[in-house]
This record gives structure tokens, sequence and C-alpha cells, in this order.
């Protein structure tokens, strides 16, 4: 009994500090990902490429659904709009959120498929019948990993949901009346990555719960979004 209960609790700190790593990972390449914004729009748009041309191969010498390999390349062309802005994106945006809800829909399609092992009616009593070959765990997942859940996962970290303007004061003053009124205030964009906004939110709850229970200290989230 003693053991069993011991078991429990150690599941849930190896859950707990597993996604802690995770949380601090993300955290990380976000923050790897808004210094360098653009090669990461590159290497992501020729990831989106080449898991097309990986969709197309499939189709002709895996026998991949048409259809549904079909939808999974309009998905991927909907993700690349939202490069068109990179990194900077609207939460409420038309294309962010059609994305959210391909992905749900990608991922149920394609699990649905691989899950599927019953014969068709039509084929229940024919000898002659070969049933779809069933795919192994390692290549359901690297399939998942690979062309459902890479781009959005990437998106996800790359991204930033929130912009803040700074002005500045323009040193020089131009001849030119109108070029003198558009540069006598400048803006200078500093994005926050989605992730850490979505991390730092999840902290912030996290400490204003801990405050319930009688912790003081100093809100960390605060310092992640540069306030």
């Amino acid at each position: 009994m003693i053991l069993e209960l011991v078991s429990y609790i150690g599941t849930a700190f190896g859950f707990l500090f597993l996604t802690l790593s995770i949380a601090s990972g993300l955290y990380y390449i976000s923050e790897i990902v808004e210094e360098h914004s653009e090669p990461t729009k590159r290497i992501l748009t020729r990831a989106i490429y080449g898991i097309i041309i990986l969709l197309v191969m499939l189709v002709v010498f895996d026998q991949f659904p048409i259809k549904l390999s079909l939808f999974a390349i309009v998905s991927h062309i909907i993700y690349l709009q939202n490069l068109k802005t990179f990194p900077i994106i609207s939460l409420t945006g038309p294309t962010f959120i059609i994305s959210c809800i391909t992905v749900i829909i990608n991922h149920y399609f394609w699990f649905q498929y691989f899950n599927n092992i019953e014969i068709p009616p039509q084929f229940r009593y024919d000898p002659n019948y070969i049933p779809r070959k069933r795919a192994s765990f390692t290549e359901v997942a690297t399939f998942f990993g690979l062309c459902v859940w890479f781009i959005p996962f990437a998106l996800f970290v790359s991204l930033s949901a929130g912009d803040y303007l700074l002005p500045t004061t323009a040193d020089n003053k131009k001849t030119d009346e109108t070029r003198d009124t558009m540069d006598e205030t400048r803006f200078k964009r500093k994005t926050v990555g989605l992730a850490r906004v979505v991390i730092n939110s999840v902290r912030r709850n996290i400490f204003q719960i801990a405050q319930m229970f009688g912790y003081q200290g100093n809100d960390p989230s605060f310092e992640g979004l540069g306030i």
C-alpha cells in the first residue's frame, strides 16, 4: 500500500518536472527565435514546402488517401499565410483561427485513418482480399511529428502574440515638410513570443495561487514580458 502511494507521488513529481523542462525549453527557444526572426522565417517556409512534397510522395508511393492528403496540403498552405506578417500575429485574426481549427481536424482525421483496421463490408468474405498494412508505432509517431505537429508547434514557438510601441524622437530634421512630420516621432516595435506569453500567463496564475497560501515574493512573469 505504501509502495503504491509512493509510486503515485513519484509519477506526479516526474510529470511536474517534465512539464517544467518542456516549458523552460520553449521559453529559451522563443528567445532565440525573437533574435533571429528572418532565418527562422526562411527555415519555416522551406519546411512547409518540404512537408508538402513529402505528402505528395506518400500518396504516390505508399497509396495514402488522396482526399486526406490534399486536406493536409491545404492546411500547410494556410500555415504558410501566417508567415506573411512574421513574427507578428493577431490571435483574433482569421488566418490564425483557421490554422488552429485545421490542426485539430488534421489530427483527428489522420488518427482515424491510422486507427482504422476494419475490413470493408464488400471484402469481408473475399478470400483474395489483402488488408492494408498497419503502420507501426514508430511510423505513426514519425508521421504525426513531421506532417501534423511540426509546423503548428514551430509557429507557436516562433510567432509573436503582442507588440508594444515605444516612441523615440528623431535626431535629424528633414527639409521636406511631409517627411519631417513622418519622422518627428518614430516607433520601435518590440515583439513578445507567443510561447513566452502563454508561459508567463501560467506563471502569473501559479504565483497568484501561491500568494493565497501565504507566499511572498515578486511576480517573475513580469520580467519575461519586459514590463
